[in-house]
């Protein structure tokens, strides 16, 4: 997200990639956009029981610290409002190889964000792309989302200290979220970095916590990024200037591309 830390030029970054690749020089921003994806078909939502209301406020909500793991109380649900999705993602997960608690979370966000801003045209399968990519649906390194939607052991990138091919970015957030009062790193499964986390965070499934790990939360914040400055991911050059401002590589374009056809072509036929 803004300066992840990629070395970027022009449209602003939101993510660093996958921790273990370090960060390489994007190539130059000179490819022609690619087709625009197949249609994908809305994800069916099964109606859900209310739980407690909702906190509205932006300014209300908290952002949790990120390296201590909290489990959810016992008498408080898991999952919010994306579990109006998990029938359907139970039968996407057959044929995408996404886990199921990953693809409630890609639900959620598309079906929030073709409400709230229709003519963004954002789906699930960028999203799902981009974090396949980022860090594995969160199952980076042998991790696994876990009913909460946080992964196994949070998710925390190189630090952007300024060694080669890194931009060096000093702390912003005392180490809140990656547990360095020195050096920025990229946290959770979209790799957020905590400055941009902090002008995009969202509460995605609706628990008055804005947490970069949970996979619900990053995967709205991701979407509202995407969608900035009227964006329309509907032509293929659209999508490929909202990605090129997630991370101003081609390489990482084409890989999100890739990704996302896929699921986009895995997609048909199941309702």
């Amino acid at each position: 997200m803004a300066c992840a830390g990629l070395v970027l030029v022009g449209l602003g970054s939101v993510a660093a990639p996958l921790p273990d690749r370090g960060l390489a020089a994007p190539a130059p921003a000179a490819l022609a956009a690619p087709a625009a994806l197949p249609d994908v078909a809305e994800p069916v939502a099964q109606p859900i029981a209310e739980t407690a209301p909702a906190q509205q406020n932006q300014a209300a909500r908290q952002t949790v610290t990120i390296p201590v793991q909290v489990p959810p109380a016992p008498d408080k649900p898991v999952g919010g409002p994306q579990l109006a999705f998990a029938d359907w993602a139970l039968r996407m997960s057959r044929v995408s190889n996404i886990p199921q608690r990953a693809l409630e979370a890609y639900a959620n966000a598309h079906a929030m964000m073709a409400a709230a801003h229709p003519n963004c045209r954002i789906t699930w399968v960028t999203l799902a792309a981009i974090a396949a990519v980022e860090s594995k649906h969160g199952g980076f390194e042998g991790r696994t989302l876990l009913p909460d939607g946080r992964p196994s052991a949070p998710i925390i990138g190189i630090p952007l200290n300024g060694a080669p091919g890194v931009k060096a970015i000093a702390d912003t957030d005392n180490g809140l979220l990656d547990g360095d009062k020195v050096w920025d790193h990229a946290v959770g499964p979209f790799q957020f970095i905590p400055s941009t986390w902090a002008k995009w965070r969202a509460d995605g499934n609706r628990d008055g916590i804005t947490d970069p790990q949970n996979i619900d939360d990053a995967a709205m914040a991701a979407a509202q990024y995407l969608c900035a400055d009227n964006r329309n991911l509907s032509s293929g050059d659209g999508w490929l200037r909202a990605i090129l401002s997630y991370n101003d590589s081609l390489d990482y374009a084409q890989e999100v591309y890739a990704f996302a056809q896929g699921y986009a072509r895995n997609a048909k036929g199941v309702i």
